[in-house]
């Protein structure tokens, strides 16, 4: 599968999960919650994966936590929070970059339309 073909699966699932539940749950619910439909659909998914940086010769063995890495292509960023701030999705890139992975979703379940919280970062796609 391509990083847009999971990123539509992942897209719909989450739009499944904010129509049954509606915002404002913890952050930690609805990563339970997607991390389970999309084992479910099939896929592979790592949850809390520890990223190491490398700076020179030195490796901090964790740089970040990725909250879903599904198919070993695509990092979900999730939120619960009233509104994105700027510095998220320059978060995301990060975390692209750092890994070598083109395609990012920054997902908000905090707002009131899922469609709404839903941003794509790409890092050379």
């Amino acid at each position: 599968m391509t990083e847009n073909e999971i990123a539509k699966i992942i897209v719909n699932t989450a739009y499944n999960i904010h129509v049954k539940l509606g915002p404002g749950l913890l952050e930690s619910v609805y990563e339970e919650i997607l991390y389970y439909e999309l084992v479910k659909q099939g896929l592979n998914v790592e949850r809390q994966k520890g990223i190491p940086v490398i700076w020179d010769d030195i490796k901090m063995e964790l740089g970040f936590r990725a909250d879903l890495i599904v198919e070993s292509i695509v990092i979900v960023e999730l939120k619960s929070i009233e509104a994105i701030a700027k510095v998220h999705p320059k978060i995301l890139l990060t975390y692209l970059r750092i890994t070598g992975l083109k395609l990012g979703l920054l997902i908000n379940f905090g707002e009131k339309l899922i469609k709404d919280g839903i941003t794509r970062i790409v890092n050379n796609l």
